[in-house]
């Protein structure tokens, strides 16, 4: 019998403050319970906007000994595999979109030692992964256009998460954008087990409040489900 999916709620560093992102980053792993870090990598190409790279990675991985999630939404993400593997990430998550030769990617991925996941934005639909859902670690889920931080979640994305929990019972399935307490059942019922979150955290006056909610919905609707 394969294993539930383990809830792992991923606070967005795009939203923490840069100025002090190790003790920002401590505070969520070591204080307020979160499971990974997610790292928005923005090239103001693929995306209108541009965020860090692989050198705050390698700063960041001085500090912290927590799985970096890294998305990348660039174009040529094959470009960046070496950087990041080298700056301590833990996971290179591409998009779809981007790369004209999936498989040979996914093997880059997976030799530079780092774990490999998927993503694909809200139109674009779940059948352009399906044939790869068997060999990567993670199916990321855009649940916003991405490039911005602190849109509203987009409900219409669920059947792409429903789709995939149905077919890859073990399967970690992202959700990103609009992410809260309000928005997390819908989210974890379609079957996401890994959260990202980043306003509803960062801008909590409780984020291991929210991060508590986050991770008892996951284990409800998804881990524990009957």
């Amino acid at each position: 019998m394969e294993q539930a999916p383990q809830p792992k709620i991923a606070p967005s560093i795009l939203s923490a403050d840069f100025a002090v992102l190790a003790e920002e980053s401590r505070r969520m792993v070591q204080d307020c319970g979160a499971d990974i870090l997610h790292v928005d990598v923005m090239d103001g190409h693929f995306v209108p906007n541009l965020t860090i790279g692989a050198p705050v990675v390698k700063s960041l991985r001085k500090h912290t000994t927590a799985f970096l999630d890294c998305h990348l939404m660039v174009s040529n993400p094959e470009v960046w595999v070496d950087d990041f593997a080298q700056a301590g990430a833990s996971g290179y998550t591409f998009h779809i979109e981007a790369t004209s030769n999936p498989l040979a990617l996914i093997q880059k991925i997976r030799a530079a030692g780092m774990r490999v996941g998927i993503a694909l934005k809200p139109k674009t639909p779940v059948e352009a992964v399906l044939d790869y859902a068997d060999k990567v670690d993670m199916i990321l889920v855009m649940t916003v256009e991405p490039g911005f931080g602190g849109q509203k979640f987009m409900k219409d994305c669920m059947p792409k998460v429903a789709a995939l929990r149905e077919r890859f019972p073990s399967l970690d399935i992202e959700v990103d954008g609009g992410l809260g307490p309000d928005t997390i059942d819908a989210a974890s019922s379609a079957g996401a087990n890994v959260i990202v979150a980043g306003s509803s955290v960062f801008g909590s006056k409780d984020p291991a409040g929210t991060i508590a909610v986050l991770r008892d919905s996951v284990l409800r609707n998804v881990t524990n489900k009957e």
